[in-house]
C-alpha cells in the first residue's frame, strides 16, 4: 500500500516519522493508502529548509517570483484533471465539483502573478528641505499554513502563492485525510522553478499543528477549520508571538422573500446546501423561509432534492459524492435522528442510502429538515453535512434579527426582486460575505475572504490585500542626500530587472 510521505527541501522524505494514519476511498469505504504522520522533528527539518531558503528567495527580484506564480498557473490547468481525480479519491466530491475547486484556486495563484503592483510602496516628495519620506513592505520570513479537509486545494492556494510571491518561504501542514493534492502541487512548484526550501509539505496531525504553533522560527500561521480549533490556533500562536490568521466554522442562512422567483431560488439552494454532501464552509444550511413564501419553497426544495444523483465521485453523471469519513457520515445521520427527536419535520431523510456498487461507501442522501427552531441542536449546531434546515420567519425584520443572533457570520444570502429590501439586509446583516440572489458568496481573489463573529478569530481575513499585509510588514524610510557629483558609465545594452 502507498505511503505518502512529507515533502521538504525540493523532494519526497519519510523524515523521522514513523506513525501513519489511513487515507481511505470514500465512495467505497476502503483504506487506498497510509499518510505518514509528522513528529516535532519532523516539522524542525522542513522550518528548518525554509529558513535556509529564505534569505536568498527575499533578495529575488519581483520578476523571478512572478514568473514561478505565472509558470504554477499554467501547470495547475494543464494538470487540472489528474488533480481532480485525485481529490475526489480522497475527498469523495464529485469530478466536477473537484474543478470548481481548482479554479477558484487557481484565481489566487492569478491574483499572485501581478504581485509587483500589490507591493508598490509610497513616496512623499520634499516633506522637509531636502527630505524625501518613501515606504515598502518585506517579507516576514518562515510562515505556515493548517489546512481543512474540505478544500485540499483551494483554502492552500488561498494562503502559499501570496506568500511565496511576497518572499516568504512556506510550511504547510494539509488535513490528513486528502494529503496527495498538497505533494502534487509541491511537484507542480519544483518544475515552475521554485527553488528546494521554498515551499514545504509535513502531514500530521495534532502533534505537527502544536510544533509549528510553537516554533520559534515560524513568523506567522494561517488555519482554516473548525471555530474550536481555530481559537486553540489563534490563541496558542499569538500566545507564541505569532502573527495568526484563523478562520472557523459557520452556519450559512440564506432568507427567501415571498417576491423571489421560487423555482431559482430553490434550484440554487439545493446546489449550494448539498454540492460537496455539504462539506463547504459556505455551503447553505439553514433557509429561512419568509411569510408566504414557506409552503411553496419546501414542496420545490423537496422535489428537487429527490432528483440529486447521489454516487461516486468518478461517476460523469454523479452530482454529490460520499462524506469524507465513517466518522462524518454517523454524525450527520445521528443529527438527523436528533432533529427528528426535537420536533422538526423530515421532509426528506438521506439516512441509510446505498448506493450500489458501493454499500460500504460514506453515503448520506440529501436530507431536509423542516419547521426547525433556534433552541434546536439541528439550528445550533454545524452539522457539516447535506442537511439543509428551514426556519420560518414572518417578515424580513425577524429575518435578520434571526441571522444577526446566530454566533456565526460567515456567509449569508436573499433571494428577492425587491432592491430595497436586499440593501436593507445586505446593510444591516452582521456576517462578513453577502451574496443576493448568489448563494455561495464567496469573494473573488483580489478581494478577501473572512466572516464575523465566530467565524474569524481574531482580524485577520485570507488572500486579497489583506493576504499582502499578513505576510509582509512595512518599512518607512526618511531620508536626506547630500549633493556628490559622481560620473556613471554609459552602458549600451537595454536595461533589465534581473
Amino acid at each position: 500500500m502507498t505511503t505518502i510521505k512529507h515533502w521538504i527541501n525540493g523532494v519526497p522524505t519519510m523524515a523521522a516519522s514513523t506513525r501513519t494514519s489511513p487515507v481511505f476511498d470514500p465512495a467505497t469505504g476502503r483504506q487506498q493508502a497510509s499518510v505518514l504522520l509528522a513528529e516535532s522533528s519532523d516539522v524542525d527539518q522542513a522550518v528548518a529548509a525554509a529558513s535556509g531558503a529564505f534569505e536568498s528567495w527575499r533578495n529575488s527580484s519581483l520578476s523571478q517570483r512572478m514568473r514561478v506564480m505565472f509558470k504554477l498557473r499554467e501547470l495547475l490547468v494543464e494538470h487540472e484533471e489528474t488533480l481532480a481525480r485525485l481529490i475526489s479519491s480522497e475527498h469523495g466530491k464529485v469530478i466536477d465539483d473537484a474543478r470548481g475547486e481548482i479554479v477558484r484556486g487557481r484565481e489566487v495563484v492569478e491574483y499572485a502573478c501581478g504581485i509587483a503592483d500589490a507591493l508598490r510602496g509610497g513616496f512623499s516628495d520634499q516633506v522637509s528641505r531636502d527630505v524625501d519620506v518613501h515606504n515598502f513592505r518585506q517579507p516576514l520570513g518562515v510562515v505556515a499554513g493548517i489546512t481543512p479537509f474540505n478544500f485540499p486545494i483551494m483554502v492552500p492556494l488561498w494562503m502559499h502563492p501570496i506568500a511565496i510571491a511576497t518572499g516568504n518561504t512556506f510550511v504547510l501542514k494539509p488535513s490528513e485525510r486528502d494529503p496527495s493534492a498538497s505533494n502534487f502541487v509541491a511537484e507542480l512548484y519544483t518544475e515552475a522553478g521554485l527553488p528546494p526550501g521554498v515551499f514545504n509539505v509535513v502531514h500530521g496531525d495534532k502533534v505537527a499543528v502544536d510544533a509549528i504553533l510553537d516554533h520559534p522560527d515560524i513568523s506567522a500561521v494561517s488555519f482554516v477549520g473548525s471555530t474550536p480549533i481555530a481559537r486553540y490556533v489563534h490563541e496558542r500562536g499569538t500566545a507564541s508571538g505569532k502573527r495568526v490568521q484563523a478562520l472557523g466554522g459557520a452556519k450559512n442562512h440564506a432568507v427567501v422573500l415571498p417576491d423571489a422567483d421560487l423555482e431559482f431560488a430553490a434550484n440554487h439552494l439545493t446546489a449550494a446546501a448539498f454540492g460537496s454532501a455539504g462539506q463547504r464552509c459556505m455551503a447553505i444550511s439553514v433557509a429561512v423561509a419568509v411569510g408566504d413564501a414557506a409552503d411553496a419553497l419546501v414542496d420545490v426544495l423537496k422535489q428537487k432534492a429527490g432528483q440529486i444523483r447521489v454516487g461516486p465521485g468518478h461517476r460523469p453523471d454523479s452530482e454529490m459524492g460520499p462524506l469524507v469519513t465513517r466518522a462524518a457520515q454517523e454524525r450527520v445521520e445521528g443529527a438527523i435522528a436528533t432533529a427528528a427527536d426535537q420536533g422538526a419535520v423530515v421532509v426528506v431523510d438521506g439516512r441509510g442510502l446505498k448506493v450500489d456498487g458501493h454499500e460500504q461507501g460514506f453515503f448520506v442522501g440529501p436530507s431536509i429538515l423542516d419547521r426547525v427552531g433556534p433552541d434546536m441542536d439541528a439550528y445550533q449546531q454545524e452539522i457539516f453535512g447535506p442537511v439543509l434546515v428551514i426556519v420560518r420567519a414572518a417578515d424580513l425584520d425577524e429575518a435578520i434579527a434571526l441571522v444577526n443572533a446566530n454566533p456565526y457570520g460567515n456567509g449569508t444570502a436573499i433571494f428577492t426582486g425587491d432592491g430595497g429590501a436586499a440593501r436593507r439586509f445586505q446593510r444591516d446583516v452582521t456576517v462578513g460575505m453577502i451574496g443576493v440572489n448568489v448563494p455561495i458568496p464567496v469573494p473573488m481573489s483580489y478581494y478577501s475572504f473572512g466572516g464575523w463573529k465566530d467565524s474569524l478569530i481574531g482580524d485577520s481575513a485570507i488572500h486579497g490585500a489583506e493576504g499582502v499585509r499578513f505576510y509582509t510588514r512595512p518599512k518607512v524610510v526618511t531620508s536626506r542626500w547630500p549633493h556628490v557629483e559622481r560620473s556613471v558609465e554609459a552602458a549600451f545594452h537595454f536595461p533589465t530587472s534581473t
